[in-house]
């Protein structure tokens, strides 16, 4: 797939966006179980490894751009709104 440079420079930023919030949501917890923090904190820190080679080291060719990058986020939140929804029943 053939994609200007603007193109790939927002890939890079989104990408090491989406690792940040996932670090974020790693390291934070927000009420989030230890296995999910765990696997938050491994898709940070690959999304943010990728975006690093892909700014940094990348010097051309072929490259993947994963969908789930700005999936998983997402994904992640709504889990995290629902594991509070439901200890927040088991509470009352």
């Amino acid at each position: 797939m053939d994609v200007s440079d603007s193109t790939f420079n927002a890939y890079v930023i989104a990408l090491a966006v989406s690792g940040v919030i996932q670090l974020v949501i790693a390291g934070v917890g927000f009420g989030a179980g230890k296995g999910m923090r765990v696997l938050s904190g491994l898709f940070g820190v690959g999304f943010l490894a990728y975006a690093f080679y892909l700014a940094f080291i990348f010097d051309g060719g072929e490259f993947r751009m994963f969908v789930y990058a700005f999936i998983a986020p997402i994904l992640f939140i709504v889990q995290l709104v629902r594991a509070r929804g439901e200890r927040a029943k088991q509470a009352a």
